[in-house]
């Protein structure tokens, strides 16, 4: 007889609907997957359950070898069912699935719970045409009072586990969603195979079928305990399905046992409600809670408990912890103010705050789905869900019943009503009252505090993602700094070598493969809060790009917080920052100490504040030279008012926003340059390094800097006399009776760099080893104009002392600007030819390979060495013009220069060109261009041989190269 059944499911035809969430702009994509059987098929053949195995795609870090009868299984008909068989309608977008199935374009993903063109259908009452089989098989399959589903005793429990862990919930709550998708992703990443659904969302036999098997089949079951899974009955199956095995591991979101333990002294709730709350009590070892303070280190727990429990230490490649330096600065105990803008930005990104519970308004009794609106069945539908079939394994281990008994229907009502009473809180509101999105742009002025805001934001919110990714959005570095991301996200961006691929990939292709691995990692439902601090423009600097070729549409479960002057970047959603309140702004500038003024002293206070616009930056400065200098406001207002600011001509690497803030914003000007004066006056001539600190680190990219670097560039800049003695005499009366300024006069690094935090222009920052600081880029800004001549060339010296490149790519390039200037942009610096050669030697060649290899930025590692190939070209006909001149001179004017051509540098220089041209044919090579890297290598070859001769190893080692393009060439 049993054989007779399994015949008649051989050949069975199943088509199954896998629903994708679709963009932002809520067009719906069905992605339909398609498997036919064939009767030679010895894999249907071998199922019990008809079941062809497909392999589920990679989820990430962790690849899904489980080769899962889930994904497209044919589910097991009654035995009156024939070969015809009648298509099902599509499952929801939480359609069953071992792995994560990624959607057809892989960056368009979207939690938004409205946009759906799908049946959404409470588990309770599926289509009468189609029975529901919950957690039962038809007796002849399997006895579940025999075998136990977890033991691989058997051929068909040995295919069912194929999944170690099963996640079950229920709500439409977008956080919620958000939070177990985060959880599978996690346990995935740390090699264990998980399987989530919210089963009320099932509207066909074969999806709940499907469910089942996975859920008698898996190792451990987690249920997420909201207040919504226990208006529903499939939850609550889960729950005591999972307990009874002693297997479960529950995780409260949004509530607490406290709570759910009260419901048991409600007569209003039936057994099966009540089992099910004993064993969540019985099962709360571990004390698993989730709230919007902790997702996190819950996400976080609960994968440690699992690793433990199925063994899977040692499979676990990276282990992400918690380092001191996710955020690039601590945080600012003394922030204030901007709460409502933060509300607005949560409100964004998590929807609207308050109490959540999804409607319980029953729908009308001709909805063709006959469930009530929050997916609770009423009791007709549910009894005919199973009498179909007749006899089921229920969820009682070995007992039969020949139907599920429900409570009474209002002993469901009461229990609606005191669940109602609970205010069960939710992270984030009602997802049918609010849209959510995933990039927000906070706009403002300079200095208006929108990195202060940035930055509480991630302090405040940081348990809601997996990490927080900050990013400098300074045009000439942004490329760089998305880049650098693969270290904290851990993906190889690199360029593979030409021998490792199976083709030559053209350069274009190399970087697009890059930025196609952090978007893959960063843009999935692993939650990342990514922000981008300070965005210039809207396309990339380098090549012109538009910013959605590097942020898509959708960003899946990643946040994206954007800061910028601009104001509007592309479509996304902007937040408004204005200037701080009054209140506010007194509190700023009465300073860290709190000091409190007499009458007069606050209306000076009041000026200050009127001239400097409410702005947070000057006014935290002003507050911060009252506390260290112990200098009254009228005082510090008369002194700041007798600076001089002299008229300079614009600073050639200075762009025209920048010099238009510095002429429009005079009196922060001049409350810099008193700044300055301070530094000088404090420390007299004796050690001038902090005000040296600052000159030269307005040459460094806007991000952190380590203070050795700093002093290193800081001790290469000459003194260069008193540039502020013009008025320094006008302040001589200030400093005479300042009690603060003698406590300034510190020689350390540390100390002197601790000065400039102490005074309002930098700030410390996070990063590890050693001391670092940022400059505001306002104070970088000011100091440039200042002084462009001996700080910018200090800058460069100091940088050839850069001990860790990785950890200094943006200062080597803000170097490699000053050396050489890029696009419309002159040189700076200007540098002899043996600190050229060293220059090149030690930093731009480096950085250039590093560059190439590392990152795979092929263009911009190429377009550097050209542009030092070109200066030593450069350097090597000032030589030979030298020569000319000295040949062409009298004997007179010949005796009388002492200049003469260093015949050492000028072969230092040309080898150095020679070693250029056989790096970029390398790398010329690795990209396909074999003509033009041939045209380099045999010039570099000419070169050699004439210099070193022809059986030199340099040379015969330029030989093979030429060798390995032309066979190349060849062969394609």
């Amino acid at each position: 007889m049993r054989r007779e059944e399994e015949a008649s499911l051989v050949g069975l035809t199943i088509r199954t609907s896998s629903a994708t969430a679709s963009s932002s702009s809520k067009k719906g994509k069905d992605v339909q997957t398609t498997n036919e059987a064939s009767d030679s098929s010895p894999s249907i053949k071998n199922s019990p359950f008809n079941s062809p195995s497909l392999v589920s795609p990679p989820s990430s870090a962790f690849v899904s070898a489980l080769q899962s009868p889930y994904i497209s299984p044919r589910a097991t008909q009654p035995l009156t069912t024939t070969t015809a068989h009648k298509p099902s309608s599509p499952p929801p977008e939480d359609v069953p699935s071992s792995s994560y199935t990624p959607p057809s374009d892989q960056y368009e993903f979207s939690d938004d719970p409205s946009d759906r063109k799908l049946k959404l259908s409470s588990a309770c009452t599926p289509d009468p045409a189609l029975p529901r089989i919950s957690f039962s098989f038809p007796v002849p399959r399997v006895s579940l009072a025999k075998v136990s589903v977890s033991s691989p005793a058997t051929t068909n429990t040995t295919k069912l586990r194929s999944s170690d862990v099963f996640i079950g919930f229920h709500g439409q709550n977008p956080n919620l969603v958000r939070f177990c998708k985060w959880l599978k992703s996690e346990l995935e990443l740390q090699g264990i195979a998980c399987f989530v659904a919210d089963r009320a969302k099932y509207s066909d036999t074969q999806s709940h079928e499907i469910a089942d098997r996975v859920i008698c089949s898996v190792t451990y079951g987690i249920v997420v305990v909201s207040c919504s899974s226990l208006l529903n009955y499939l939850s609550l199956e889960e729950v005591r399905f999972f307990a009874q095995k002693k297997n479960l591991i529950p995780i409260f979101y949004g509530t607490g046992p406290s709570e759910i333990m009260g419901l048991l002294n409600c007569n209003a709730i039936d057994k099966e409600c009540k089992e099910a709350i004993d064993g969540l009590i019985k099962s709360h070892e571990f004390k698993l809670e989730a709230n919007e303070s902790n997702w996190r280190s819950c996400v976080g727990k609960t994968a440690m408990i699992l690793r433990g429990k199925l063994g899977r230490k040692s499979v676990v490649d990276k282990e992400i912890v918690e380092r001191i330096d996710e955020l690039p600065f601590p945080r600012n105990r003394t922030f204030l103010g901007r709460e409502k803008e933060i509300i607005e930005m949560e409100m964004a990104f998590f929807g609207s705050n308050g109490e959540f519970l999804e409607s319980t308004t029953p729908s009308s009794k001709g909805e063709a789905s006959g469930l009530s609106s929050e997916g609770l069945a009423d009791e007709e539908s549910d009894a005919d869900v199973s009498t179909r079939n007749g006899k089921f394994i229920t969820l009682e281990l070995g007992r039969c019943s020949e139907q599920r008994s429900e409570a009474p229907n209002g002993g469901k009502n009461s229990l609606k009503r005191l669940l109602k009473t609970k205010k069960c809180r939710s992270s984030s509101g009602n997802c049918k009252s609010s849209s959510s999105t995933s990039v927000v742009c906070v706009n403002g002025v300079p200095g208006i505090g929108k990195t202060e805001i940035a930055l509480e934001f991630a302090y405040r919110y940081s348990q809601r993602y997996k990490m927080v990714l900050w990013v400098g959005g300074e045009a000439r570095y942004f490329r760089q700094n998305l880049l650098n991301l693969s270290f904290s996200l851990g993906v190889d961006v690199s360029a593979d070598a030409e021998k490792d691929r199976g083709r030559l990939r053209s350069f274009d292709e190399q970087e697009f493969e890059a930025f196609k691995r952090i978007k893959r990692e960063l843009f999935r439902d692993m939650p990342y809060l990514l922000i981008i601090d300070n965005l210039e423009i809207e396309r990339d600097w380098w090549e012109g790009k538009d910013l959605n070729d590097l942020i898509p549409r959708n960003t899946g479960g990643t946040h994206v917080l954007i800061t910028t002057r601009l104001p509007k970047v592309m479509a996304f959603d902007t937040v408004q920052l204005p200037v701080l309140s009054s209140s506010d702004a007194m509190v700023l500038l009465r300073g860290r100490r709190k000091k409190d003024y007499p009458a007069e002293e606050v209306e000076i206070l009041k000026v200050f504040e009127e001239k400097l616009g409410r702005l947070s930056y000057g006014l935290w400065v002003i507050g911060s030279l009252l506390s260290e200098l112990a200098i009254t406001p009228s005082a510090l207002f008369e002194a700041v008012n007798k600076v001089h600011l002299e008229e300079r001509s614009a600073s050639p690497f200075l762009n025209s926003n920048d010099e238009g803030y510095c002429r429009s914003n005079p009196f922060v000007a001049k409350v810099l340059a008193f700044c300055l004066a301070v530094l000088e006056q404090a420390q007299g001539n004796r050690n001038l390094l902090s005000l040296k600190m600052l000159l030269v680190g307005a040459w460094f990219a806007p991000v952190p800097i380590p203070v050795n670097l700093l002093a290193a560039a800081a001790k290469n800049m000459p003194t260069g006399g008193n540039r502020f003695s013009k008025w320094n005499k006008c302040l001589s009366h200030t400093f005479a009776w300042c009690g603060g300024c003698g406590g300034l006069g510190r020689r350390g690094e540390e100390d002197a760099a601790f000065l400039l935090v102490r005074l309002g222009l930098a700030r410390m920052s996070n990063r590890q080893p050693g001391c670092w600081i940022q400059f505001h880029p306002i104070t970088q800004t000011f100091a440039r104009r200042r002084d462009y001549i001996l700080a910018p060339k200090a800058t460069v010296q100091g940088v050839r002392k850069i001990e860790n490149p990785l950890l200094n790519l943006d200062h080597l390039w803000a170097s490699a600007f000053l050396v050489f200037g890029f696009k419309s942009e002159p040189p700076l610096v200007e540098l002899q030819a043996m600190d050229l050669v060293l220059y090149i030697k030690r930093t731009a060649l480096p950085l250039a390979i590093t560059a190439f290899t590392t990152f795979s930025r092929c263009t911009s590692a190429l377009e550097l060495l050209k542009v030092c190939t070109n200066v030593l070209e450069d350097a090597e006909k000032s030589f030979v013009t030298q020569i000319q001149d000295w040949r062409q001179g009298s004997l007179c004017w010949k005796k009388k220069t002492s200049k003469k051509v260093d015949e050492y540098v000028w072969q230092d220089v040309t080898l150095l060109k020679a070693l250029l041209l056989e790096t970029r044919a390398k790398l010329l090579l690795r990209g396909g261009h074999f003509d033009s890297g041939e045209e380099l290598c045999r010039t570099c070859i000419s070169i050699r041989t004439v210099m070193l001769g022809h059986n030199h190893e340099l040379t015969l080692a330029a030989q093979e190269t030429l060798a390995k393009l032309v066979r190349m060439r060849s062969k394609i």
